[in-house]
């Protein structure tokens, strides 16, 4: 399995801090996940009830599979220590701006781990300097390249 990247997290946010998380999964949805069949790009993580939720991953049925009553974006519980799930909590009531997001998601042995991370929001401006800085980074090695052939 290749590792799944939330393609949209370095643009929209800031991390802080990682963890690393187990999922709570069926069995058709570790092999659709090991066939790299999950989309993070607009998926997010609440504490709900003092358990950490993945919502809105999208999951894609596994075509092997009875998939009748399957739902793709269906909440999934992670699997914290509550030593972490306590540090995430004060972490984000200390300051206001603070949320958890999914990183990537790839295997550890034969389990499926979640990457999330503690992150601050990008403003518009900050996303938009981020933008300018990329491309100036693509534009120089274009033309070191192109100076290099010559």
């Amino acid at each position: 399995m290749k590792k799944i990247v939330n393609r949209k997290f370095s643009r929209e946010y800031e991390s802080i801090e990682q963890f690393e998380a187990g999922i709570v999964l069926t069995g058709a949805e570790v092999k659709s996940i090991r066939e790299g069949a999950m989309r993070l790009d607009d998926a997010f993580v609440r504490i709900i009830q003092g358990q950490p939720i993945l919502l809105n991953a999208d999951i894609y049925p596994y075509k092997y599979a009875d998939n009748k009553d399957y739902e793709p974006k269906r909440s999934r519980k992670l699997l914290l220590s509550k030593k972490e799930i306590t540090r995430i909590l004060t972490k984000i009531k200390g300051s206001g701006r603070l949320t958890l997001a999914p990183v990537s998601c790839y295997n550890k042995g034969s389990l499926i781990k979640l990457e999330i991370a503690l992150v601050r929001g990008r403003r518009d401006i900050e996303k938009r300097k981020l933008d300018k800085k990329k491309k100036i980074e693509r534009r120089e090695k274009r033309e070191t390249k192109e100076y290099i052939k010559n």
